[in-house]
C-alpha cells in the first residue's frame, strides 16, 4: 500500500468516512467487493454503492457531507454582538421591565440584524451563547392581591377541611 492510500482512510473525519475510504483502498489493491464487505463488516450492497459513487465522483464522493439544512442566518459577528445587545437590558430596547423572553430577543434580532427567528428557535440560539432567558409570569392586570389573600385565609382552610 502506498503512503497516499494509507493517508486516505487514516485522515477521515469520522469512522463511517474512514470505512468507505478503506473500502476504496482495498478495491485499489485488487480485493473483490465480497471480500471487502466481509472484512469491513458491511453488506456487499453497501460496498457496491460506495464503489459506484467513487467511480462517478472520485474519492471525494466517499467523503462525509454535512447534513442538509438551512445555513445559519446570523453571521458569527452578529452572533457575537447579541450578548452585548442583551446586556444593555430590556428597557434599552423599548421593553418594560428587565425580563428577557424568547419573543423579546427575537424582536431585538429582527430590529438589529433584519433577521427573523421563531421565538422557539431563539431559546436554542441563546443557550448556544451560554445565556439564559426568563419565562414571563402570566398574571392578569386586574388581579386583586388583597382579595386573593383574604380568600386563602378565610375560605381555603374551610374547603380543604371539608364539611
Amino acid at each position: 500500500m502506498s503512503h497516499k492510500e494509507k493517508t486516505l482512510s487514516s485522515q477521515a473525519s469520522d469512522w463511517r468516512e474512514g470505512r468507505r475510504l478503506r473500502a476504496f483502498e482495498l478495491k485499489q489493491e485488487g480485493w473483490k467487493q465480497q471480500e471487502i464487505a466481509y472484512a469491513l463488516g458491511v453488506s456487499k450492497g453497501a460496498v457496491s454503492q460506495w464503489m459506484k459513487r467513487a467511480q462517478e465522483q472520485g474519492v471525494e464522493g466517499l467523503r462525509h457531507k454535512p447534513p442538509p439544512g438551512a445555513s445559519p442566518r446570523l453571521s458569527e459577528e452578529q452572533l457575537a454582538k447579541l450578548p452585548e445587545l442583551l446586556a444593555q437590558g430590556a428597557p434599552a430596547h423599548g421593553f418594560r421591565g428587565e425580563v428577557w423572553t424568547c419573543e423579546r430577543v427575537a424582536k431585538v434580532i429582527h430590529k438589529e440584524f433584519n433577521v427573523s427567528y421563531h421565538p422557539a428557535h431563539v431559546s436554542r440560539l441563546v443557550r448556544k451563547l451560554g445565556l439564559s432567558l426568563q419565562k414571563p409570569m402570566r398574571r392578569a392586570n386586574q388581579r386583586d392581591e388583597e382579595a386573593i389573600k383574604r380568600w386563602k385565609e378565610e375560605r381555603w382552610p374551610y374547603l380543604k377541611k371539608g364539611p
